[in-house]
């Protein structure tokens, strides 16, 4: 189980949004790349870095700081990226510069097509997003709702050959008020597809709820913003909770399989 902690970028700084509304960012550094160094030393297994000010602008907009995030961690760190990626070419050039993930979100909605041209061209490598507020998919920065159920278009799309799929429940995200447990798990149990949840994590009792009634559902990761800058968890600590939580039901499954449990 991954804590992927999140670096939001916007006009080149890392800022947190509350429930996806850019005007509600707080700035918690001006330099990004100081932010990714510092989770990598932390020891981060992997980076979620959206570009906001590209999810709304359907382009890439903070792609010089991208850059300058891979060049200082990218080998070290996998990164998994989102925000106004819209083609193919713009998807070749993150993964040409040392990304492993991209994420595809408002694209994906709009034109399912392209989210499967991306998985033919580049398996192995494409993460959809699906934002959702009541059971809703928002688009466009989530400044968009649209009518499409979250459940019917994961269902779609797990059938293009995604690596995995990003979860944000629009509602908590930015909130610190916890991770919405039972419509993650409404969706981990409809697809195949691996999920990282996003939105709401800010206890420790939050990464081990995930663990107890997630991961076994398919639930690989969490992704943690301002709970981890804000000092309610602690990363080393949210990763170690996670580790030990999954040890402890890898242990507990294989004494049901000895006949033990």
């Amino acid at each position: 189980m991954l804590i992927i902690p999140a670096i939001d970028l916007k006009d080149g700084r890392c800022v947190r949004l509350q429930q996806g509304r850019m005007e509600s960012a707080t700035v918690f550094s001006d330099d990004p790349v100081a932010m990714a160094k510092h989770w990598s030393a932390e020891g981060a297994r992997r980076l979620h870095i959206v570009d906001l000010n590209g999810a709304v602008a359907g382009r890439p907009k903070n792609e010089k700081v991208i850059r300058e995030i891979i060049r200082a961690v990218g080998e070290q760190t996998p990164i998994q990226i989102g925000g106004g990626i819209r083609d193919l070419d713009t998807i070749e050039n993150y993964l040409d510069a040392g990304v492993n993930y991209v994420v595809i979100g408002t694209a994906a909605v709009k034109n399912p097509g392209f989210l499967s041209d991306a998985c033919y061209a580049f398996p192995g490598h494409i993460i959809a997003g699906l934002d959702a507020r009541d059971g809703k998919v928002a688009v466009e920065g989530w400044s968009k709702m649209t009518g499409h159920d979250v459940v019917d278009l994961a269902r779609k799309f797990e059938d293009y050959g995604l690596e995995a799929l990003v979860y944000t429940d629009i509602g908590r995200d930015g909130m610190m008020g916890g991770v919405n447990i039972e419509a993650t798990l409404k969706l981990a149990q409809a697809i195949r597809t691996p999920i990282i949840a996003s939105g709401g994590l800010n206890a420790l009792k939050d990464v081990q709820a995930i663990c107890a009634k997630l991961a076994p559902e398919g639930v690989i990761g969490a992704i943690a913003g301002r709970a981890l800058y804000e000092g309610a968890i602690e990363f080393k600590k949210a990763q170690a909770a996670a580790d030990k939580a999954m040890e402890k039901s890898a242990g507990g499954a294989a004494d049901k399989a000895a006949g033990k449990g």
